[in-house]
């Protein structure tokens, strides 16, 4: 996987350089790289937000290869990269606060790297665009409350998927922008339960994403794949043609009930 199109941190304090949560989540758009692709945001036009013009038709992910998992995520991202994009002209947007909204549109800019990065990576080898059903998409972003809480859902079941694929990657240049990524979409979770909880402090890193371990929970592909399906966005049938290594598979954690 090729890095040429983004800057590494070479030290810690330079991300304590940021001041705010606002500042925080700009500069961590691909978990501490810098993209440098100027083409990234000219893309979103007329076709760019992955909505208008699909391909409606299944997309079968080879997950035994490093290039199927890559398109895994290339999917996932594209969904979330969709879904905030439609989010930005939505009634639960205008409802946000200033802060509130900063906080998503930069949350739509991550995403949008993310997923172009990912369809760079993967060239050719990249699934097409990906359909989504934009009625239910403005159904969950019709006001705050159902809109923030699609976003926590969709943050988090990102984190579990990336938590969950990065031991199937035989690369490690591939792993490394993967715990990359995924360190960004937690963020990102943690900024959405931070807003939604406002003070009282016990969304931020719930008993419903971390086990009694201290640790994320993670979810496999299947499990992922019948989420998305569930929320009834994604148009465009995603299945599972090959799947993932089973030697390396792991069972998935159930995340003990919220308090």
């Amino acid at each position: 996987m090729a890095n040429g199109h983004g800057v590494f941190f070479t030290r810690g304090d330079q991300l304590l350089q940021s001041t705010s949560r606002r500042s925080f989540l700009q500069v961590m758009g691909l978990g501490g790289v810098i993209v440098l692709m100027p083409t990234v945001f000219a893309a979103c036009g007329d076709d760019g937000d992955g909505i208008t013009d699909p391909i409606d038709e299944p997309y079968t992910l080879d997950l035994s290869t490093d290039v199927g998992i890559l398109n895994y995520a290339y999917a996932l991202e594209q969904l979330e990269a969709a879904y905030y994009t439609i989010a930005l002209t939505s009634a639960g947007f205008a409802a946000l606060s200033a802060d509130e909204k900063e906080v998503l549109s930069d949350l739509q800019k991550h995403e949008v790297i993310h997923r172009e990065f990912l369809k760079q990576v993967l060239g050719t080898a990249a699934i097409p665009t990906i359909n989504f059903n934009t009625t239910t998409v403005g159904t969950l972003t019709a006001n705050r409350s159902v809109l923030l809480s699609t976003s926590q859902l969709l943050e988090d079941t990102g984190v579990s998927a990336y938590n969950s694929a990065g031991k199937y990657l035989t690369s490690a240049t591939n792993l490394l922008v993967a715990g990359k990524i995924v360190s960004v979409e937690a963020r990102h979770a943690a900024a959405i339960r931070d807003i939604r909880d406002g003070a009282n402090g016990r969304l931020f890193a719930g008993d419903d994403v971390v086990n009694a371990a201290g640790l994320d929970v993670k979810a496999e592909a299947e499990t992922v794949l019948a989420s998305v399906v569930s929320l009834n966005v994604v148009t465009s049938p995603l299945a599972i043609g090959t799947p993932a290594n089973q030697s390396r598979r792991t069972p998935d954690q159930t995340a003990p009930a919220p308090t």
